[in-house]
């Protein structure tokens, strides 16, 4: 279990930082924790599915210079009740608390990021599936925000009854509600599960009632766990946020209040997330018109290379109004927009997962130069290439 793998022993650190998680959220915090360590800073790790009479009197003991939990209802509540006196951090929640900083992801752009990469298809419909959590609602929100513009039909369904399940069992049936609720929806129809498991879930339940994945119901999940993902049949894309960039803010947020510096707790610290990642639930390959389905493999294969539409078009030996025709009709956008979209949905991920240069990612998108990419970047999400890495990395 992570719980025996992740103790860092510094002995001669006498007050370590608690960290009071779910095994989930632990192993997406990791990574950015450990270099810390090496600093010279101990972490002790508590499961947060301990009661709070375990966890009251363990924290007491251990008498930590600092705390690092995972925001859950009651919970949360319970362990800032025991009053420990020391710098606290709450992850995974935009809620603020007295003297306590809040980090998150932004929610609603987890949807909104959902809603763009469902903008590149021509479904007769588009839906929700949340779970009725604050993040689910906000989720929800940012994705219908994107695609209430475009006058399709939309729907949501909550369904409940996961509360007791581990994030990483799936033994879940759908309820006859959501059961009817597949089948009305419009065909096809692209639905976003707010969260992995329920993308997984969603899955499941659509293949059990015969609806074929990606072609009638296309999914997209969130939070990109490669636990869940690649786990799923057919194998589930997702909203990818960058948890290390959650860990590494976090951290230093820590050290600083650990040592006396102000850090401001009025707003939450929230991190952007950083494009979705497509696999089998939801290729935008899945495109009955051959003509249309050879135009977007060519684009989505040679999306690197300096190419242009006239280069397409002859490529593939189509026409050009024809190509245009077809795309307006059908993804309500030019063959050059959806160049453009992918380019720079390709360039958030550059920039969010690696560090590679702004230059080097500006080559790797198919521009000529930087300044090039930097233009068509602002004009599709309102800020600079360097703006949006310094966000994510602030």
């Amino acid at each position: 279990m992570i719980y025996d793998n992740i103790k860092i022993i510094l002995n001669f650190v006498s007050q370590p930082i608690a960290i009071v998680m779910s095994e989930v959220f632990l192993r997406r915090l990791t990574p950015s924790l450990t270099p810390f360590a090496r600093k010279m800073q101990d972490y002790r790790v508590l499961s947060i599915h301990r009661s709070i009479n375990e966890l009251g009197p363990m924290l007491n003991e251990l008498r930590p210079s600092g705390l690092i939990t995972e925001w859950l209802p009651e919970k949360t509540e319970q362990l800032l009740e025991l009053k420990l006196n020391v710098p606290t951090i709450i992850v995974a929640t935009d809620q603020t608390y007295s003297k306590t900083l809040s980090a998150d992801v932004d929610d609603w752009a987890v949807g909104r990021e959902a809603a763009e990469s469902f903008s590149f298809t021509g479904f007769k419909s588009l839906a929700c599936l949340g779970n009725g959590t604050p993040y689910s609602d906000q989720r929800i929100e940012g994705f219908h925000e994107i695609i209430s513009k475009n006058n399709i039909p939309f729907s949501v369904h909550i369904e409940t009854g996961f509360e007791d399940t581990r994030y990483s069992e799936s033994f879940h049936h759908p309820s006859e509600a959501m059961e009817s609720w597949l089948h009305k929806l419009p065909k096809p129809v692209g639905i976003f599960a707010v969260h992995d498991p329920l993308g997984r879930f969603l899955c499941s339940a659509c293949t059990q009632l015969g609806l074929e994945i990606p072609t009638e119901v296309s999914v997209i999940g969130a939070n990109n766990d490669p636990l869940v993902c690649g786990l799923t049949y057919p194998m589930l894309s997702s909203v990818s946020i960058p948890w290390d960039s959650l860990g590494e803010q976090v951290a230093a947020a820590m050290q600083k209040m650990i040592a006396g510096e102000k850090v401001s707790v009025k707003e939450p610290l929230l991190i952007q997330p950083s494009g979705v990642i497509l696999r089998h639930s939801a290729n935008h390959l899945a495109i009955e018109d051959p003509l249309l389905r050879r135009a977007m493999s060519f684009i989505s294969e040679r999306m690197q290379d300096p190419i242009s539409i006239g280069i397409l078009c002859s490529e593939l030996n189509i026409p050009r109004r024809t190509l245009e025709r077809k795309f307006k009709e059908h993804f309500k956008s030019t063959p050059w927009e959806m160049l453009c979209q992918l380019r720079v949905k390709r360039a958030k991920q550059l920039l969010a997962e690696t560090n590679h240069s702004i230059s080097m990612v500006a080559e790797l998108c198919g521009y000529n130069d930087a300044e090039r990419m930097a233009v068509v970047f602002k004009r599709l999400t309102g800020n600079a290439p360097s703006f949006f890495r310094k966000t994510l990395r602030k």
